[in-house]
């Protein structure tokens, strides 16, 4: 059964070489992307909704709710217990995961994240965790993607193009944003447009949103009537609104960085989900909203009419009935977000940072116009609710380091397509302001420590791509000190190369000798008993590792101006040579096909 299944799969692929062309054959893989990723998005997106209203449905609003304190333990130890006798892999930082597989694994992403996924943030998110159903579906859609490219054994370059049709395909499905879903992959997966890649994400996009606005409706996520339109009086206030959320934007990503490297200090993943699961459920009951996606409260907060509907936010708190600590009930949720977020994914849940991103953005938004309004600067008032929206922008912008992605997703999420140049000042404002302070976004910051992280400068990409294997000769003859010269003449003579690796007993790199060093004696066989290699040999004058990325490997041949160097492990055995040419050639041979349409 199983050779005639491997038989009519070959046959399969044979049909679709002879019958169909590369680019046919993208167009339609990438529509298959488009349909799995968008059916993936509408299952996770409904089960979160149902267990959510399970399990909450019945609260009663002018009281704080003590199964608060129960539900998000809960769903962080049935995902953590998921995740590690089920899933048995690390499924968190879905974007990280693919920006890693892309810069290092060939985009190769593991079968099982094609589901796994989809199943943990569900659980997670709809017990209470306070993150969002994004990443997930992100990941989901790059592994659909990958193993697609896998089963029909498409190129590395097709597979990187796929992977990106899968992620553009679930942040447009999920949002209804196909434009974000394209600008996405552009801006933050940094896969470059060519017009052999455009069709294939334009079509993902188009059917993974066609497909979710034929189930769920056309209307946006999020539904926004503009009242006040755009005045030039008022750009004082978007460029103060971005400056802002760009200084919100950095508190979040340090402030992440540095609440995960509290959980990864914290070896045992019981003691990681007590943390987690604590923070999260006491965070929760004094602030309600911070359950889930949180986007009840955005809804609220962009279409409220007033005091009357905003007070509403403090239901089911113990804030319930003081209406005049709202703006510090809201301030605080801005000031514990990020605890929350943390606390969910570092205690063993699953989950994603854009419905976090839009959430704290709405909230900052809010604030700033409110505290605006009530102070009276600049002597003018501003729309509450049209700044909640530019804050979700500002925001994502500044956390993704994205401000196109800001830009549209938002104008798509919210139909707010009449306020364009307010969401490019604020996005642009807040991009530079992070700027300042952090180079990278909080999803590439960690490769980007590591050098595996792929740019949007194609040579510095192609040098992330490029593997030490590739250019490593390895040598299947040695010396040591005590040959002699006579042993040197015999490597020589069956050898292709021009320097020789000198190790001791434990195949420690000791020294190198160079055919040039020696020519003048190579021949002259009276001396073969005279020299030994220990004479001869030189020490290396630089040593290169296995795990060195690429482009520090060129850094130390201009440093050194060698054209040939020894490379060793992490021990200090040695592994091979690797010559300047050598990595010259692969880099333009990679370099053409990385260019080409």
């Amino acid at each position: 059964m199983i050779m005639k299944g491997r038989n009519f799969w070959a046959y399969i692929i044979k049909w679709r070489r002879r019958h169909l062309s590369d680019n046919q054959f993208m167009l339609l893989i990438s529509l298959l992307v488009g349909v799995f990723t968008a059916s993936a998005g509408l299952l996770l997106k409904w089960l979160i909704e149902s267990i959510e209203h399970l399990l909450t449905h019945g609260f009663n609003i002018t009281e704080a709710n003590w199964l608060y304190l129960v539900y998000p333990v809960v769903g962080i130890l049935f995902t953590m217990l998921f995740i590690r006798y089920i899933v048995r892999d690390d499924i968190g930082h879905g974007v990280t995961k693919i920006l890693f597989a892309i810069a290092r694994k060939q985009s190769k992403i593991r079968l099982h994240n094609t589901w796994s996924s989809v199943a943990a943030s569900a659980i997670t998110i709809g017990f209470g965790g306070s993150v969002g159903a994004e990443a997930p579906i992100v990941l989901t859609g790059s592994a659909i993607g990958s193993n697609l490219g896998r089963a029909f054994y498409l190129s590395g370059k097709q597979m990187m193009l796929l992977v990106g049709c899968g992620a553009a395909g679930a942040v447009a499905g999920i949002f209804k944003a196909p434009i974000a879903g394209l600008v996405f992959v552009l801006e933050v997966l940094m896969i470059d447009l060519t017009m052999s890649s455009l069709l294939p994400l334009l079509v993902s996009c188009v059917t993974a949103a066609g497909i979710t606005f034929a189930v769920s409706g056309i209307s946006p996520v999020f539904e926004f009537h503009l009242v006040d339109p755009f005045q030039v009086t008022r750009i004082p206030a978007y460029i103060m609104l971005g400056i802002m959320c760009g200084l919100v934007a950095l508190y979040f990503t340090r402030t992440m960085n540095w609440f995960e490297g509290v959980f990864r200090r914290l070896g045992n993943p019981y003691a990681r989900l007590l943390l987690g699961g604590v923070t999260l459920s006491l965070l929760i009951y004094l602030f309600p909203p911070l359950y889930g996606e949180g986007y009840d409260l955005i809804t609220l907060l962009l279409n409220g009419n007033g005091t009357a509907d905003w007070e509403t936010a403090l239901n089911s708190s113990l804030f319930y009935g003081h209406s005049h600590l709202l703006l510090l009930y809201l301030s605080l949720i801005i000031l514990f977000k990020v605890f929350a977020s943390t606390a969910t994914n570092g205690g063993g849940g699953c989950g994603g940072i854009f419905a976090p991103s839009l959430f704290l953005g709405c909230i900052s938004g809010f604030v700033f116009s409110r505290i605006w309004n009530i102070y009276g600067i600049f002597s003018f008032t501003v729309p509450e609710r049209n700044f909640a929206m530019l804050g979700m922008c500002g925001l994502m912008s500044g956390v993704m380091h994205a401000p196109l992605t800001g830009i549209f997703l938002i104008a798509e999420l919210t139909g707010g397509y009449q306020l364009f140049m307010p969401l490019m000042i604020v996005a642009v404002c807040a991009y530079l302001t992070i700027k300042i302070f952090e180079p990278h976004s909080i999803y590439a910051m960690r490769l980007a420590q590591r050098g595996e992280l792929l740019t949007h400068h194609s040579d510095r990409s192609i040098l992330t791509l490029m593997s030490m294997d590739s250019v490593i000769q390895h040598y299947n003859k040695v010396l040591y000190p005590d040959m002699t010269l006579m042993d040197i003449a015999n490597h020589v003579s069956t050898s292709r190369y021009f320097v020789f690796p000198v190790v001791d007993k434990q195949m420690k790199l000791i020294g190198v000798v160079y055919l040039d060093d020696i020519r003048h004696l190579i021949f002259r066989t009276e001396l073969y008993r005279d020299f030994r290699v220990a004479q001869l040999m030189k020490p290396p004058v630089a040593r290169l590792s296995v795990q060195d990325p690429m482009d520090v490997v060129l850094k130390v041949f201009d440093r050194t101006r060698m054209w040939n160097l020894p490379v060793v492990d992490s021990e200090g055995t040695f592994v091979g040579f690797i010559r300047k040419s050598s990595v010259l050639a692969v880099y333009r041979q990679m370099m053409a096909d990385y260019s080409t349409d």
